[in-house]
């Protein structure tokens, strides 16, 4: 087998995976190797379905003014519909949709360093970034009011972001090699991660490295492990992201190096989708299959019954439970019905899809693919008796307290009757995109082991990281983790790893601040590795 050595191998392509590449390049690792399973064409993992939505912590809404260049002068009082979001909202939003079960010291890492983490993406990554206009924002008057954290998004969302990552990792020299599945975790005599196999096109391959990050994702895609550790219910269910991601980086940590499993095993972001799509949402459409907007109408399943409070909280805090409630209705499908007052609050996303249309809800539930009609009208009917009308301080910007009175599952928020026609029906069913259960892993994103010890050599981060979430899921949550405990793991692989290569003599390690330009221009100019991307032509959006 020909071998080769690194300072540093990250295994995955992801937003965390290549977080963690340039982050050890910038802490001082000289020959930094990402492993990609897919082939370029699919390359970038779940980042490329997201909705690039980045959720973080400030106090003042003008800090994040350098992200967002020229916002003011686009939208009119742009500060003025932005509410502080303090280190105690995050990790409040996040202990109550995990009723108290997220991991204390990773959500801890996770809040207190996700502003940072998000400039150091934008300075250091070099990731364009924009208003969330279309996901997050809700225009009232002239004036757009954001939900709470959530502003910011990666320039052209999951597609930009993953672009400007590979971009940027390729121009400070990480080697990137596609279609090349890591099988095998290589440990030494001290029990500690020396290297991988590696499967290619041209067979297996032996590489030492000084330490391994594992950033390639759950087990999402992977039906035996989705059934054996969720249910047959979401074993079935349509994946909404990668096909790649099939749980070989946690088998391997487990079976392999002995680490320990953590978090809610059977738990998924499982996120309202449209049912009318393939068993796989296609990648040229990105995120473009959610269907997020149930708060502004109602859901019936098959039997023609409502079965979640939509008006619970906003859709950011409840869509990654919701999706999986679809799921374990029959068929696995339900309808959202809105009437003509809220259509223009769906999201654009709800283009991608032609609805039912009718003038009247008896012409509309007429049409739907459900098993009993009657009951699906004496549904609606009892909402409409039971709701407000929109004159009664009905506000889709902030939970309005408009609920509806006297039956058995209440609307709580937004429970205006439907009754201004057209009408109109969207399918939806639980499209899953991530699983919350993974490895253990610490503050410094080292793997640990069933014996409570950091395994020598091992790091993780983006969604192999289990703990962190229980149930449900904050939107905008995702990339901050993976970017964070990403940087922090390259922070530490470097400082394991480096000066391991023969020969090479690595820069002054950088730990704990970002990269001045100065450094990152001398990173840009030394010599690259054999056999990288460099020259190849950069995939954008």
């Amino acid at each position: 087998m020909a071998t080769a050595t690194y300072d540093v191998i990250v295994v995955g392509a992801g937003n965390a995976a290549l977080a963690a590449a340039v982050s050890a390049r910038e802490n001082g690792a000289v020959r930094v190797l990402v492993l990609e399973k897919a082939p370029r064409e699919m390359r970038g993992g779940n980042t490329h379905w997201s909705g690039g939505v980045l959720r973080f912590a400030f106090d003042d809404p003008r800090e994040i003014g350098p992200l967002l260049p020229g916002a003011e002068e686009k939208f009119e009082d742009f500060y003025e519909g932005i509410q502080p979001y303090t280190k105690a909202d995050f990790h409040g939003d996040l202990m109550r949709v995990t009723s108290g079960q997220t991991d204390p010291v990773l959500s801890r890492v996770l809040v207190d360093n996700s502003k940072e983490t998000v400039f150091w993406m934008h300075e250091v990554g070099r990731v364009p970034m924009e208003p969330s206009v279309s996901l997050t924002g809700v225009r009232k008057g002239n004036k757009i009011i954001w939900a709470r954290g959530l502003v910011v998004r990666a320039e052209h969302e999951g597609v930009g972001l993953s672009a400007a990552w590979f971009a940027t990792a390729e121009r400070l020299g990480v080697e990137i090699r596609y279609s090349s599945a890591v099988t095998t975790l290589l440990i030494n005599e001290t029990s500690a991660v020396c290297g991988v196999l590696v499967k290619d096109e041209t067979g297996i391959h032996e590489i030492a490295g000084g330490a391994v990050i594992l950033g390639c994702g759950g087990f999402e895609a992977n039906v035996q492990m989705r059934t054996q550790h969720i249910g047959p219910l979401v074993g079935g269910a349509k994946v909404r992201g990668t096909p790649y991601n099939q749980g070989d980086g946690l088998t391997m940590a487990m079976t392999q190096a002995g680490a320990m499993p953590w978090g809610q095993w059977s738990g998924c972001h499982a996120t309202p989708i449209s049912a009318d799509w393939g068993n796989f949402a296609p990648r040229e459409l990105t995120d473009r299959s959610n269907r997020l907007s149930y708060l502004y109408g109602v859901m019936i399943n098959r039997l023609g019954k409502r079965f979640v409070n939509e008006g619970e909280d906003g859709a950011m805090f409840t869509y990654a439970k919701y999706g999986r409630a679809v799921l374990a209705e029959p068929g696995a499908k339900a309808y959202q019905i809105f009437d003509s007052q809220t259509k223009h609050l769906l999201e654009p996303r709800y283009g991608t899809s032609e609805p039912l249309v009718a003038d009247t809800l008896e012409a509309l539930i007429a049409q739907m693919d459900i098993d009993d009609k009657a009951q699906a009208l004496r549904t609606v009917n009892e909402y409409n008796a039971a709701a407000k009308s929109a004159s009664e301080g009905f506000d889709p910007t902030q939970k309005d307290g408009i609920s509806t009175t006297g039956l058995a599952l209440e609307k709580t928020n937004w429970a205006i009757k439907l009754e201004k026609g057209p009408f109109y029906a969207y399918t939806c069913t639980g499209g899953i995109t991530f699983t919350f259960g993974g490895i253990k892993i610490d503050e410094h994103a080292r793997v640990i082991g069933t014996d409570w010890r950091p395994i020598p050599g091992l790091l993780a981060c983006g969604e192999m990281v289990g703990g962190l979430y229980y149930d449900n899921y904050p939107a905008g949550t995702g990339l901050v983790s993976g970017a964070t405990f990403g940087r922090i793991a390259g922070r530490t692989a470097a400082s394991k790893g480096a000066n391991l290569s023969a020969g090479v003599t690595a820069p002054e390690a950088l730990p704990g601040r970002m990269a001045q330009p100065a450094e990152i221009r001398k990173m840009e100019e030394a010599p690259r590795a054999p056999g990288n991307t460099l020259n190849e032509t950069s995939w954008v959006p």
